[in-house]
């Protein structure tokens, strides 16, 4: 994608939804990292309703090492994987108490070293809770970054590492956010709703994905993202 498109791409996401946030709940630096690491083959939504009771009693490494590992179990069993989840947890909270005072640190390296914990995890605390620019690639935004041809790369770090070097200094912060929700909502993976998309013309995307039949010539129109950080 041509350098002046790139910015005219962000610049549509960010005038549809000004401020993205996550759609995990978390309430301090170290619930969001509880919840992005059980967030992993798993829903937001699933994981919000697994974490709503959990934070409410549980909202630092030495509460959850009290709560315990038959504990966290209890509350997140209804998510995919929630005895290794559990185990990592219990595991990263120790470390944390034991060598960071029972903090969340500000470093991509230290993020890595827990248990449970990636890079993607770790870019995502770093975004969120601390505002650094970083770029967590999942799945949506693997798709979208080639799809697009926003930014192509055989494996997440190569896209990553290619949205370092194309993503304009005044979208940075946000672009995580403006990713993942456009493909999420309309840049999906089996049906991606190009009838609807703001940056459809700036895709290479091919064929474009036409208006569902039910909805007629008129479908085609401005159909977008609703404003104001509010989603489906």
């Amino acid at each position: 994608m041509k350098k002046a498109n790139v910015f005219e791409f962000y610049r549509r996401l960010a005038e549809l939804d000004p401020a993205p946030e996550t759609e995990l709940a978390w309430r301090n630096p170290y619930t969001l990292l509880v919840a992005v690491a059980l967030s992993a083959q798993a829903t937001d939504v699933s994981v919000n309703k697994a974490t709503a009771r959990l934070f409410e009693d549980v909202d630092t490494p030495a509460k959850m090492l009290a709560l315990g590992e038959e504990g966290l179990k209890a509350h997140i069993r209804t998510i995919g994987l929630f005895n290794t989840k559990a185990k990592n947890v219990i595991a990263a909270a120790q470390i944390l108490v034991d060598e960071h005072g029972g903090e969340v640190p500000r470093d991509r390296d230290a993020l890595e070293r827990l248990p449970g914990v990636g890079r993607k995890t770790a870019n995502v605390v770093l975004n969120v809770a601390f505002g650094e620019e970083t770029f967590a690639v999942d799945t949506h935004i693997f798709r979208v970054g080639n799809r697009t041809g926003l930014a192509p790369g055989k494996t997440p770090l190569a896209v990553e590492l290619v949205l370092e070097k194309v993503t304009p200094a005044p979208f940075r912060a946000h672009a995580h956010h403006w990713l993942i929700l456009h493909g999420r909502y309309i840049c999906k993976a089996r049906s991606p709703e190009c009838w609807r998309c703001p940056v459809m013309d700036l895709c290479a995307y091919r064929p474009k994905t036409p208006p569902p039949a039910a909805k007629g010539a008129g479908a085609a129109s401005n159909t977008l993202l609703p404003a104001s950080g509010t989603h489906p």
